[in-house]
């Protein structure tokens, strides 16, 4: 038996959908900015993934779809989510009957990958947005469906255009979680700052344990706080460090900034980190090797004084190998010849 369902769907185009727990569903447009042909072809392609199970609670996935529009092929980034039911919560009723949702965004291609993340916590947000009862859904979804690629897409593109030759310094406390204050910035400036510098950081890419112990001896040392003012037309930075790493890095973004494209921005972005996982990674081979061998020990020294980013590898490593005695003597003395 099909259920009586509504979902969501925005950006360039969308369809909804109610999944219950059978094969049997259906699905009801709730908002789209999409010509009718083309809905009705997303709409084929969601029943379609739906029927194969292939979308999971929370959790969005990109894929090429084709439709009837100029571009032909885009990229679709989809998501289902299930809206929480208070009421049949409190009735104790099985929350089997709670409303679900499909939502989309079209792009141009399927880049919207690299942002998959950001778009997962858009659509969550939207979750917390969304009226149960619809009364204010052109009040309040519509346009936040419609603003789904300035806000979770343009944010680095915004902060690499605010920055520009400063955002070395920006890239700087992010690789070695420097604290960051911002001051006199309007909201949106200050959650730009703030995503960039989440999606900067090696989060997730080390160890747990060694982003924490870095978090809390940066935190210590206060005084070493990267002070962002942004009462001026460009921000006014105190306390900034740099590296060459970050110095090179900041201009493949200040040369791409000519094309203006937010997925370049974000592909930059993670061949930054990538680099810079590598060289932590070449460092820990030469660490090992240097607890036997005085020659190594001379090939971690030169490798951290040539790759540029030797200041804040050094202090990733001295937290992961603090409780290595052979790896933290090895440190100690690159620590001494750096210091020379």
């Amino acid at each position: 038996a099909f259920r009586s369902a509504q979902g969501a769907a925005g950006g360039d185009g969308g369809a909804g959908a109610h999944t219950p727990s059978t094969e049997d569903f259906s699905l009801t447009l709730l908002d789209t900015d999409l010509p009718a042909e083309a809905e009705t072809e997303l709409r084929g392609f969601i029943t379609k993934r739906l029927t194969k199970g292939a979308l999971f609670e929370g959790m969005g996935s990109v894929a090429s779809v084709g439709l009837s529009i100029p571009e032909s092929k885009v990229g679709c980034y989809y998501c289902r989510f299930q809206q929480d039911n208070l009421l049949e919560m409190a009735t104790l009723e099985s929350d089997a009957n709670a409303p679900e949702y499909v939502v989309c965004f079209l792009g141009g291609s399927e880049k919207e990958d690299t942002f998959r993340l950001e778009l997962d916590k858009y659509v969550q947000s939207l979750k917390i947005n969304l009226d149960l009862e619809q009364k204010n859904l052109e009040s309040c979804v519509s346009p936040y469906l419609r603003s789904w690629f300035e806000d979770a897409i343009c944010p680095i593109q915004r902060v690499v255009q605010l920055f520009q030759d400063k955002l070395a310094s920006l890239l700087h406390a992010a690789l070695s979680y420097t604290p960051v204050e911002v001051k006199n910035a309007d909201e949106r400036t200050e959650k730009d700052i703030s995503r960039f510098l989440a999606a900067a950081s090696l989060q997730g890419l080390v160890q747990e344990g060694t982003m924490t112990s870095l978090c809390i001896a940066m935190s210590e040392e206060q005084h070493k706080a990267l002070l962002i003012d942004c009462s001026a037309a460009q921000p006014q930075l105190h306390n900034a460090g740099s590296n060459r790493f970050c110095e090179d890095w900041m201009q493949a973004f200040v040369n791409g900034a000519e094309g203006g494209n937010p997925f370049l921005f974000r592909q930059i972005l993670e061949n930054f980190k990538l680099k810079a996982i590598q060289d932590i990674n070449n460092l820990k081979r030469f660490i090992r090797q240097a607890e036997m061998n005085h020659y190594a020990l001379f090939k971690c020294y030169l490798f951290l004084k040539n790759c540029g980013s030797g200041d804040i590898l050094l202090k990733i490593v001295k937290v992961e190998h603090a409780e290595m005695p052979e790896a933290r003597n090895v440190v100690t003395v690159l620590e001494e010849f750096m210091r020379e």
